[in-house]
């Protein structure tokens, strides 16, 4: 493949930058913009081992001092021969060295085409290549860590053993029908069986992991509602730990959706402060009620505030009957600060609303006010098992191919136990190996590969 180049530390002045090179020739084409201060030529260095010496521009002008290293493929991230550039991370040095680079032979490399490279040289299989980019747009420690252990190929390692099973049975079959004459084993129905309930139950208990592995990735849409005043922008300050919205005595201050991601017994919520919900003329304020009303309507979790200081009103009533629509939602009375010591109050909700996940006092001021909210959030979204970690499904593209994999393998059962003939059943048993192959990338299709890499960052 020919030579790509990028800047693989962003655009933003740092201490150290880095540009990063890739393809066959690559060595003697990194000699033309590094002169080594032990005089060695670049492809004599030592593998992965810094060397010291000057950048040059493409009239031989030093541009920077600092350090170089050469990965000889198929030993290195692409497969293919790689180097990498350590200088000041000046964007002005890191340009003149790129186009110094592209002057030499190279070009600038795409949106995740070192990563592609390393896929296609099959250095990685999708899900690794995924984890990459997740790893990169982490948020909290644990999706850091499953997005690492996934790179380590923690979900390959899941998928291969169902992948192993079906490839036995089909490529056994099919052995038998096209070499009859041979002294293969026939593969018996109690054995295809046995494969296809173990490839449902591997399956079955992967498709467990998605909410758990999504969480982790995306986090949880929250909506915090309640009428005016309610305390509902103070909450979204002392999640956020700044004044991200304006609070006031003021009803109706907030007159549309403030949104913030913030983490909250060390789950990552999407937080969305609505306006206030109550019946109004004001035309500005009505629009914000609206959009109050969908956030609701498109949350996982909504976090209802009731006024502790005040009685129980109608419009927290109507707030209530919105709220339980939700897959989950917490009732919290709010100002607990400023009701008298021990005194706490018993909600009764309107009939027939389901109870909430939670309810609970809080307060935006007290030390500790938030602890037992951080703590309902935190056993309503478990992180799981330590030991998950690399094997959960992280987005809907491996949710899809595991649920149609996992659909084939139940349907070829269901054929086995209406006695259909082994070639009918194990055509479905290949649909599913076609899925997983989907998942992994062994049998993914081109247009499904390039919006993966879609995602990328340049230089990655």
């Amino acid at each position: 493949m020919d030579v790509i180049a990028a800047i693989a530390t962003g655009g933003a002045a740092t201490a150290i930058g880095i540009v990063r090179v890739s393809g066959d020739g690559c060595f003697a084409l990194c000699e033309q913009v590094f002169r080594a201060a032990n005089g060695r030529p670049f492809a004599d260095q030592e593998p992965r081992k810094m060397a010291f010496g000057e950048m040059l521009d493409r009239e031989g002008r030093v541009i920077d001092r600092g350090l170089a290293v050469r990965f000889p493929g198929p030993g290195s991230y692409t497969g293919e021969d790689c180097a990498e550039f350590h200088c000041h991370g000046s964007p002005v040095v890191l340009r003149e060295l790129l186009s110094a680079l592209f002057a030499a032979g190279a070009r600038q490399a795409q949106a995740g085409e070192f990563t592609r490279r390393a896929f296609l040289n099959g250095r990685m299989d999708l899900t690794q290549a995924e984890a990459v980019v997740d790893l990169i747009d982490a948020e909290t420690a644990a999706a850091a860590r499953n997005a690492a252990a996934q790179l380590d190929g923690g979900l390959r390692r899941v998928l291969e053993p169902v992948q192993e099973e079906l490839l036995e049975v089909t490529s056994r079959f099919y052995a038998v029908v096209d070499y009859p004459d041979e002294d293969i084993e026939d593969v018996r129905p109690e054995e295809i069986a046995a494969a296809l309930r173990d490839a449902a139950g591997r399956l079955d208990h992967l498709l467990d992991t998605c909410r758990r592995g999504q969480v982790l990735k995306s986090g949880v849409r929250t909506a915090i509602v309640g009428r005016p005043n309610a305390g509902k922008s103070s909450l979204l300050n002392a999640l956020a730990g700044y004044d991200r919205a304006i609070v006031t005595d003021v009803p109706g201050t907030t007159r549309d959706t403030v949104e913030e991601s913030v983490l909250c017994g060390g789950v990552l919520l999407r937080l969305i402060d609505t306006a206030g919900i109550r019946d109004t003329e004001d035309v500005v304020e009505k629009l914000g009620v609206e959009r109050s009303r969908q956030a609701v309507a498109s949350a996982e979790l909504v976090i209802v505030l009731i006024d502790g200081t005040e009685d129980i009103t109608a419009e927290d009533r109507e707030i209530l009957e919105l709220a339980r629509t939700a897959p989950h939602y917490i009732v919290a009375d709010s100002k607990s600060d400023l009701l008298p010591p021990g005194e706490a109050r018993v909600l009764s909700l309107p009939r027939g609303i389901r109870e909430p996940d939670a309810y609970l006092a809080v307060s935006s001021v007290a030390p500790g006010g938030l602890r037992l909210l951080e703590a309902a959030v935190a056993k309503l979204f478990p992180a799981g098992d330590p030991g998950e970690a690399g094997s959960l499904l992280t987005d809907r593209r491996q949710e899809d191919a595991a649920r149609r994999a996992l659909e084939a393998v139940r349907r070829a059962l269901e054929g086995l136990e209406a006695d259909l003939t082994p070639d009918a059943v194990l055509t479905d048993a290949e649909e599913a190996l076609e899925a997983l192959g989907e998942l992994t990338g062994r049998t993914a299709k081109e247009e499904i590969v390039s919006r993966i890499f879609s995602r990328f960052c340049v230089g990655k």
